[in-house]
């Protein structure tokens, strides 16, 4: 059974800055529903009580991106992998902010500088919630992988351009996500 929280402040926020890894869901009106895992080092910020940012890098898909402009619903969820077990979920809709967006320099500030990074997806929490996690097994954090930087990196601006135009303009169910100017 989980219990509703009224502000991501006091233990709640603490949990979630604690965790290395946490996942997006998102969904189109019609066809399909992605989660995706994230994680890194400083990628997500608790911005105030009802709020969270998360940085969002090249990949090989642009989905919470085009759906979140679609139809503007999405879902963040931590799981404590190690100590005490805890799930939090933020439900609510949010913001894409991209370097050509005015907000960027202002909310890009709260993050490491990533070559990869594409868009700040900032959540406003309609419910926050816990639950138990009891189910969720215990695992042990190394550290962050370092291949999605190195491969930016190697990319270079031009590269990450071209990869975008090929990979990133568009959902897997044909919706619009980075618009060309967007894109590098």
């Amino acid at each position: 059974m989980s219990t509703e929280h009224h502000t991501l402040e006091g233990f709640i926020g603490d949990f979630i800055r604690r965790q290395p890894m946490f996942f997006v869901a998102t969904a189109a009106a019609d066809g399909l529903v992605n989660v995706s895992p994230k994680g890194g080092v400083g990628t997500l910020v608790v911005l105030d009580d009802r709020r969270v940012a998360y940085l969002d890098l090249t990949g090989s898909g642009s989905e919470a991106i085009a759906h979140v402009r679609s139809v503007n619903r999405i879902t963040v969820m931590w799981c404590a992998f190690e100590g005490p077990p805890m799930i939090v979920r933020v439900h609510g809709t949010a913001q894409v902010l991209t370097p050509a967006t005015p907000d960027w320099d202002a909310m890009s500030a709260h993050f490491p500088d990533k070559p990869g990074a594409r868009a700040i997806i900032v959540v406003t929490a309609d419910r926050i919630s816990d639950s138990c996690g009891m189910s969720v097994p215990l695992l042990d954090y190394r550290s962050d992988r370092d291949q999605l930087d190195r491969w930016a990196r190697g990319k270079g601006p031009n590269g990450l351009r071209e990869y975008r135009d090929r990979k990133n303009a568009i959902s897997l169910d044909g919706l619009p996500a980075l618009e060309e100017h967007e894109r590098g």
